[in-house]
């Protein structure tokens, strides 16, 4: 059973928040601080922006992509799963077991050619 952490995150505006994760491994160089309660959380090595920065390109090619097929969808709903940690910030994770990626293309059958 992988064991929980706290982590402190900040925002651009000096707010921080705790977030729950997947405890690091010894081996990593992560900073632990001291909340005003005295309990020890791990702080986050960037903020909560510039980890979610690093998803931004990646959702905008796949609306960019889908957007751009022969017979656009009328909606395009992507769903993926971030992870946070310690000191990666965001990754991607699993949706639904294997999948990284869920697509719901939806067509109105009357613009259908």
């Amino acid at each position: 059973m992988t064991q929980k952490q706290l982590v402190e995150y900040s925002l651009a505006d000096g707010t921080t928040f705790l977030i729950e994760v997947d405890e690091p491994d010894r081996t990593t160089a992560v900073e632990r601080v001291a909340l005003p309660s005295g309990q020890l959380v791990l702080k986050a090595q960037q903020s909560f922006e510039e980890a979610l920065d690093k998803v931004k390109p990646v959702a905008s090619t796949i609306v960019s992509k889908l957007r751009s097929l022969n017979t656009p969808a009328d909606a395009v709903e992507v769903k993926f799963g971030l992870k946070l940690t310690a000191e990666a910030g965001a990754i991607f994770s699993s949706v639904g077991g294997e999948v990284t990626y869920e697509i719901t293309l939806k067509w109105n059958q009357n613009q259908v050619k």
